[in-house]
């Protein structure tokens, strides 16, 4: 009975352990200069890739923006609802191979996205070489 209720634990440790290392969820997102919580944007999977949506907007003067700067089907698009990550890919411990859109200016970076322990995404956008670009950590929301 010992074995059969350690085996049970060891599984249910495995599976809990497997679901809090995705980066699927809703993220905080703090802005790497200011320190400010902006926005909380939905990571998730669809067709085998990983897509990130806004879904809130702290500052409630900036709700009601449209993506005034965005090129092709996000052109004047509400930020919120907006899907500012597409089509990333896993790769070992993280996901690349994607891109993300600054609502702010419109322009689009390449993009790869890292967990940092089970609570903590380290979101980086960037122009070529993945050193010219800047890197975001957002929170995960519980």
């Amino acid at each position: 009975m010992k074995k059969l209720f350690l085996s049970i634990s060891l599984i249910a440790l495995t599976v809990m352990t497997a679901v809090a290392q995705d980066v699927t969820g809703k993220w905080r997102t703090i802005d790497d200069e200011t320190g400010e919580e902006k926005s909380v944007v939905e990571i998730y999977k669809q067709n085998g890739k990983v897509f990130g949506k806004v879904v809130e907007i702290f500052d409630p003067s900036k709700r009601d923006l449209t993506c005034v700067a965005c090129s092709g089907n996000d052109k004047n698009q509400p930020i919120l609802g907006l899907v500012i990550i597409k089509n990333l890919e896993k790769d070992g411990d993280e996901y690349n191979d994607g891109t993300i859109t600054d609502p702010n200016n419109g322009k689009v970076y390449k993009c790869y996205i890292e967990l940092d322990g089970a609570n903590k995404l380290n979101v980086r956008g960037y122009i070529g070489f993945s050193l010219l670009g800047r890197t975001q950590t957002w929170e995960r929301i519980k």
